[in-house]
């Protein structure tokens, strides 16, 4: 048996190698330069893309952690204001308290005064009734018209008398 080569040497084997050299060339001149330059275009684009996106996603990051604090901060700030508002309404419902208290032992001292005030004139009143009928029995029984200053005198040291013995 006898072996053939596979390729042979001869002139349209060098046509073909001349015809696609040059072929190679001219696509390379004409195509490759002008494709490899949409693909570098495009690339650049796309690099260009993630750079922005990776900006954006920072940024985002960033301000996902500035509205986190912002967000935290405004929670510590209610917590505080509703402490002072609860604060503010103990020391006013302690006032409250205190204002009633007050009012309560004015409203105690005053009725007190004036009781006193009334049983006072109540007291008055009664001197004043016995000592006009002391008056009026005792210038009965005497017949007499005694003097009326002399006779309250002498009934408002009786009452005295009468009021420290008890």
């Amino acid at each position: 048996m006898e072996f053939k080569p596979l390729v042979g040497l001869t002139y349209e084997f060098f046509f073909t190698l001349a015809n696609t050299l040059l072929l190679f060339f001219i696509l390379k001149k004409i195509l490759f330069d002008k494709v490899l330059a949409v693909i570098e275009r495009r690339e650049a684009g796309i690099k260009s893309d993630i750079e922005i996106g990776e900006k954006a996603k920072e940024e985002g990051l960033r301000l996902k952690s500035e509205y986190e604090e912002r967000i935290e901060s405004a929670r510590v700030e209610g917590q505080d204001i509703v402490e002072r508002a609860r604060r503010r309404a103990e020391e006013r419902s302690s006032e409250i308290i205190a204002q009633a208290k007050l009012d309560a032992t004015n409203i105690k001292n005053k009725a007190s005064d004036d009781i006193v005030k009334e049983r006072e004139a109540t007291f008055n009143n009664i001197k004043n009734e016995i000592s006009d009928m002391a008056i009026l029995a005792a210038s009965k029984v005497i017949e007499k018209d005694i003097d009326k200053s002399k006779h309250e005198d002498l009934i408002d040291e009786f009452i005295r008398e009468v009021g420290e013995s008890r």
